[in-house]
Order: C-alpha cells, then sequence, then structure tokens
C-alpha cells in the first residue's frame, strides 16, 4: 500500500502547502536526474505477494493481528483488510539460479508463516480474491488497525462525496449500491519490481505496460467475487471501482481514476511523476519537515516524502518507484497487474515470463510501442482481465496489411508464437541460468498448450460442483477453495491440478 503513514486526522497538513512541497520534490527529482545521482545499474529485482486468512473450511477469516504476532517476522505486514496480510522478499540480483533461490525462500517462509497461523487458527491462501468472501466480510470494521487505511478510506469518501457503488458485467452481473474501501481488499496481488537506471527507465516502463494484458490474460487468478463468476481476472475493475474518488459528474468529465492504466507512452520516469502532480490531488496531504533543496545543496540524498506518499495513493499498473537504499537514490519499476497465486511454482513462472520479456521487448531496434498504439495497449488489459486465458488481443503482426499493423491475435498463440522465445533470450540476456529458465518459462509453455490457469480451474471445478454434484454456489465455491488450499500446499503447478 505504499508509503507507511503515522498521522492522526488533525495532522493533516494544508493542502497548498503540501502542493509546494510536492513542487519542490519535482524540482529536487528533475535536478538528481539531471546530475546523474541515481545508483548504477545493478539488475536487482523484489517482490511482495498479497495473502488471504482462511479456516479450514475455506471461509475468510478476520485475524491478521494474530497471525502476524504468532509468525513474528518483519517480512510479513498488514494489508487494508483483517482478511489480509502481505510478505516482503528482499531485493535479489536477477541472473544464475535466481528463480530456484526464490523458490526455496518462498516455500520455506511461507510454509513457516502458514504452520504459525495454523497456530492462531488460520490458514494462508494465495489466491487473486478469496472464492467465499461475502459483503458482510468487507465492512469498516474488517480494516485493518492501521491509521494509513483508515485515512485514506475516508478521504476516498470525502473526495466522492457518495457511497462507492460496483456494477460489474461479467459472466455474470454483480450490483451493489454501497460498499465501504474494504471492498478493494478482496484483490491481492503479486507485485514484481525491477531496478532501473534513468536512461533505462522509459523503455522498460513502455515495455511493461505493452504486456500487462499478456501477463493478467496467461495469470488471471480471480473469477469469483462476493459469489458471483465475473471478469477472469476481476482484479483491476473491482480495484478501479472500490477505490474511486469519482462523482458520476466528474467521471462525464473525463476526470482519471486513481487507478489508472495511464493514458501514453512516455520517455522517462519525470513524466509519470509530473503527471501524478498534474492530474490527482492529494489524499493525505501530510507534510515532513525536509526541504529537498536543502538536502540537495549540502550533497545529501532527499526522501522525497511528499512524493513517494502521494504516488503510493495512485494506483497504476506500472508504477514508478523513487527510492533510497544505503543512502544512494534509484529508481523502480513496479508491476501490480498480476494476482496472487496459486502456487510458489505458478507465481515464479509469471515472474520468470515478465522479467524475460520485458528486457528483450526494452531492448528491440523497432520498439513495441512505436507499433502499438497506446489506446490498443489499455484495451488489451481490459479484454484480457475479462476473458482471461481464452482473450483475444490486438498486436502488431507484419503482413497484414500496413506493414506490422495490430491485428486480433489469441493470447496463447502470440505467446506460443511470439513472446515466449523473447522471453528465454531476455532471461539469457540477464544471466539466468538454463535450468531455471526452461523450468519456469516451461510452465507458461504448459498452461498455454493446456489453456489452463488459476482461473480456468476455479471456474470448471465450480461448475462441476454444481452441475455433477448438485451442490448450490456458495458449497461449491468453499469446496473448491478448500481443494484450491490442498493442491497449492502441495506446489504442483496449476495447469497440472485435476478438476472437481
Amino acid at each position: 500500500m505504499g508509503e507507511k503513514v503515522i498521522a492522526t486526522r488533525a495532522d493533516l497538513s494544508d493542502r497548498q502547502h503540501y502542493r509546494r512541497k510536492l513542487q519542490s520534490c519535482q524540482e529536487a527529482l528533475e535536478r538528481m536526474l539531471h546530475e546523474q545521482r541515481f545508483d548504477r545499474p545493478r539488475a536487482m529485482m523484489g517482490l511482495e505477494i498479497e495473502l488471504n486468512l482462511a479456516d479450514e473450511q475455506g471461509l475468510p477469516l478476520m485475524r491478521n493481528e494474530k497471525v502476524l504476532a504468532a509468525i513474528g517476522s518483519p517480512d510479513f505486514q498488514t494489508e487494508l483488510g483483517q482478511f489480509n496480510i502481505e510478505v516482503n522478499v528482499a531485493p535479489h540480483q536477477l541472473s544464475g539460479h535466481v528463480f530456484e533461490e526464490l523458490r526455496e525462500e518462498l516455500d520455506t517462509g511461507l510454509r513457516y508463516a502458514d504452520r504459525r497461523a495454523a497456530e492462531a487458527g488460520a490458514r494462508i491462501i494465495m489466491v487473486g480474491v478469496l472464492p467465499t468472501l461475502e459483503t458482510v466480510h468487507t465492512g469498516r470494521d474488517a480494516m485493518s488497525h492501521n491509521n494509513r487505511y483508515s485515512l485514506l478510506s475516508d478521504q476516498i469518501m470525502a473526495a466522492r462525496g457518495e457511497d462507492i457503488a460496483l456494477d460489474i458485467e461479467g459472466v455474470e452481473h454483480l450490483q451493489l449500491e454501497s460498499v465501504s474501501m474494504v471492498a478493494e481488499a478482496a484483490a491481492t496481488s503479486l507485485q514484481l519490481h525491477l531496478q532501473v537506471t534513468p536512461d533505462r527507465f522509459a523503455p522498460v516502463w513502455n515495455a511493461a505496460q505493452a504486456i500487462a494484458a499478456v501477463q493478467v490474460a496467461l495469470g488471471a487468478n480471480a473469477p469469483f467475487l462476493f459469489g458471483r463468476e465475473l471478469w477472469r481476472e476481476t482484479r483491476p475493475v473491482l480495484f478501479q471501482q472500490a477505490c474511486d474518488t469519482r462523482s458520476a459528474e466528474l467521471k462525464a468529465q473525463g476526470v482519471r481514476p486513481i487507478t489508472w492504466f495511464g493514458e501514453r507512452w512516455v520517455d522517462s520516469a519525470q513524466e509519470l511523476f509530473a503527471e501524478n502532480m498534474r492530474y490527482f490531488p492529494a489524499l493525505l496531504p501530510i507534510c515532513d519537515d525536509e526541504d529537498p533543496a536543502k538536502v540537495l545543496a549540502s550533497g545529501g540524498v532527499p526522501r522525497l516524502g511528499e512524493m513517494r506518499l502521494h504516488n503510493g495513493t495512485i494506483y497504476r499498473w506500472n508504477r514508478p518507484v523513487y527510492d533510497v537504499t544505503d543512502g544512494v537514490p534509484h529508481l523502480r519499476v513496479e508491476n501490480r497487474c498480476l494476482p496472487a497465486g496459486p502456487t510458489v511454482a505458478d507465481i515464479l513462472a509469471n515472474a520468470a515470463f515478465y522479467y524475460g520479456l520485458v528486457r528483450a521487448l526494452a531492448e528491440q531496434p523497432r520498439p513495441i510501442w512505436t507499433r502499438l498504439p497506446f489506446a490498443h495497449a489499455d484495451r488489451n488489459f481490459h479484454t484480457a482481465a475479462r476473458y482471461g486465458i481464452d482473450a483475444v488481443v490486438q498486436w502488431p503482426r507484419p503482413g497484414r496489411g500496413t506493414r506490422g499493423a495490430p491485428a486480433a491475435v489469441p493470447v496463447v498463440d502470440l505467446v506460443l508464437g511470439e513472446l515466449l522465445p523473447l522471453a528465454y533470450q531476455g532471461l539469457d540476456e540477464w544471466g539466468v541460468q538454463p535450468a531455471d529458465r526452461d523450468r519456469y518459462l516451461g510452465i507458461i509453455e504448459q498452461r498455454c498448450l493446456r489453456r489452463t490457469n488459476g482461473a480456468a480451474w476455479q471456474a470448471a471445478t465450480v461448475h462441476q460442483l454444481c452441475e455433477r454434484h448438485g451442490m448450490d454456489r456458495a458449497t461449491a465455491l468453499a469446496t473448491m477453495t478448500q481443494r484450491y488450499m490442498e493442491l497449492m500446499r502441495a506446489g504442483e503447478p496449476v495447469h497440472n491440478w485435476p478438476v472437481g
């Protein structure tokens, strides 16, 4: 959820003062970029996984404080809902046996956390949306006890001036006239970080935007929300609606949502931070005492706290990140479009595909973003979220009309015929060991060949339980969730899971 906040409502600063501080942060960032003060290239990557808490019957548990106390590790932290926690994995060098090292680290850490959670009466489940969640689990009383969340919720509601409503048309239709912001906590994500130099930021961000649709299609794992079957990856539309600061009138005026794909390719990281300041009023206008200009003048590195906090309340699917480590500033691209789960192997397959493909596309002599209109990338993202692994997207295809013009292509054909070889190439360029490369990209290949991912498995299993075994929807969702947890712990990637 971005920068941590320790404040009360009485601490909210004057917005004009905050805006001036934000401008000074932007000027300091511009100066640091001009003076080349950023970290040297080190190919560092990291990840975060948001997790759900459930009982052995697969039903949600509002117990994150007790679970975190039992785990007793700073790597595990609260998330928005009391049925959520998050694990942060320390940065790794993107080379060698990095994915096998991560597999061992994640397996060990998550199994330990699950055992300790069991002592608090809970189990950990990695899934895009916990299928058994109901609206009664997402009231204001289900929010974690953290000032940031209550402040943010109050500010969103104040900006809207009316209740939050959900209206999602998918396989079925979900309409709710009033929900709290905690409904957004239903969406649990895998977030992939890649540290880049300033001159590499724009190519990497543009490449990540171009392939976000393919990531979502392959990794979809959230087909059910509040008992309804909706999009194959319902998280994006849920996130946009549950965190929307706009009234109907502001939407009609074209005001941008804080959950945003974007509207253009970029040439620098600064453009994205400048867009944030230009388009989005502060939700948490809290100032600190730092004067970035004075810090720079003294030879120091500013925290740019206002800019970082503001950036953390704008939910781009590929977010720019400014951070300071050991006194040295750096930039990261934070890829936020993937759901959690289903297994550690699936998570690492998604990561390997992303890191390999984004490297290859960012270094192409004729980049994909010069051939794919941004509006197509935006539509592709929403199409992929709705239809998952069966999605058909627009992608530049030589030999179809104007050379290289976008044409409709099934995602699985695009991946098998073009993108998977590029992902292999990119991992080779990172220096990833062939055994790691082949194991995890092989999982992506099998998903495409079998047209099976987490969302497809969940939907097929629920349909079978209802149609062949006569279960009602609620019982089928709970039964499916129990089986999901068992198979998740066994660790085989989802394309090998038996249906039903």
